[in-house]
């Protein structure tokens, strides 16, 4: 039986998902065919791998799609070499999963070395996307995790030369490049420097803004809980449980699927407004990975916390400008966003969470400052 799913990958065979295929079809419309470059950019736990592995299964039965992954690849950025053959390594091993032949296989099997990786590596895209009828997609998750930005950058820099070039006719590359992370890479850097350190100038400038909305609309939460409905045979109203879950949670996939899930599992015979209300207390009391990471960033970085502080307890106003640094870093981490024109916390739940956080902070520094 399926199961609501807030850890990894939502599989649809296995999980209660929202139906993402407008979400696909736009991507696909709107940004592969036309051979653009992107990057989706969403916080933590926001359903970026899940989306990631709907486009693999759409797109490989048209495009050899080589769906790589960072996560684990920490040590790919020692030098320039390691990280050349550690990408061609995982490309061999996506290329073995479309069923590539022997021959392509095996010359990406093989060692780069000299004094030139990355221009080896992009001789071997130039040639894989040349022997192929269907074009080539190459994905990326987690591509913010890079220990050596300027490793990554450099490898970027080279993906955009190729770009430039299948622009003007003088090369064949990748039809399309997906990267996937919390960090915009123009802004990688604030991961690992001070605040008042920015780095703008990355050669990922080719790169066209991408405008998928990845939160979740009440008409998807519906879509989702019918099908439970259907399968359980619990009643619900449907369109009332949708829009007190969109309340809460504001379309935040994980939020969404968290709810859903404490209500599934609590046994409940019928699905009621009671039970969402309830659930969102739950969740404010509950130890879980996205409040703590939630913390750390507010935590981290003193300009956001005290604009959110602002906001909470002082009813601080801001224009919502995404080119201001602060503005532009909580709307990434998925904190802050716009309504009316104006910066506002993303959700009630976050609100909730953060003023708790917030209201305590400032009671426990006013007693231990008077002692």
């Amino acid at each position: 039986m399926k199961r609501f799913n807030i850890t990894g990958v939502c599989i649809p065979e296995k999980h209660y998902m929202v139906n993402l295929t407008e979400k696909v079809d736009k991507i696909i419309n709107d940004y592969i065919l036309q051979g653009a470059y992107f990057t989706i950019n969403r916080a933590r736990q926001y359903g970026k791998t899940t989306i990631m592995n709907a486009l693999d299964m759409r797109l490989s039965k048209e495009y050899i799609v080589l769906n790589l992954s960072f996560e684990a690849a920490d040590d790919y950025f020692t030098n320039l070499q390691v990280f050349v053959n550690g990408i061609a390594m995982d490309i061999t091993e996506e290329l073995r999963r479309n069923g590539a032949e022997n021959s392509i296989i095996e010359e990406w099997g093989q060692k780069i070395e000299g004094d030139y990786p990355l221009k080896m590596l992009g001789r071997k895209i130039s040639s894989l996307c040349t022997r192929y009828d269907k074009r080539v997609v190459l994905m990326i998750d987690e591509s913010d995790r890079s220990s050596d930005n300027q490793i990554f950058l450099s490898f970027l820099g080279m993906l955009r030369e190729k770009y430039l070039k299948r622009e003007a006719g003088k090369d064949t590359t990748f039809q399309t490049v997906i990267l996937s992370g919390v960090y915009d890479v123009k802004n990688m850097k604030l991961k690992n420097c001070p605040e008042t350190e920015k780095k703008y100038n990355s050669p990922w400038n080719i790169a066209v803004d991408f405008q998928v909305d990845m939160s979740f609309s009440k008409r998807e939460i519906s879509g989702m809980l019918e099908e439970y409905g259907r399968d359980t045979g619990i009643s619900m109203d449907v369109l009332g449980i949708s829009e007190k879950i969109y309340f809460y949670t504001g379309g935040y996939p994980l939020l969404v699927s968290w709810i859903c899930k404490w209500i599934d599992e609590s046994g409940a015979k019928e699905w009621t407004i009671k039970n969402v209300e309830n659930a969102e207390k739950e969740l404010l009391r509950s130890d879980n990975t996205l409040f703590d990471d939630m913390v750390k960033n507010v935590e981290n970085n003193r300009n956001l916390r005290k604009t959110i502080r602002g906001i909470l307890l002082d009813g601080l106003q801001l224009p919502f400008v995404k080119s201001d640094p602060v503005i532009n870093l909580g709307a990434m981490f998925g904190i802050l966003s716009e309504k009316n024109g104006e910066v506002v916390i993303a959700n009630v739940i976050f609100e909730t969470f953060l003023y708790n956080h917030m209201v305590a902070g400032k009671l426990q520094s006013q007693y231990f400052g008077g002692m």
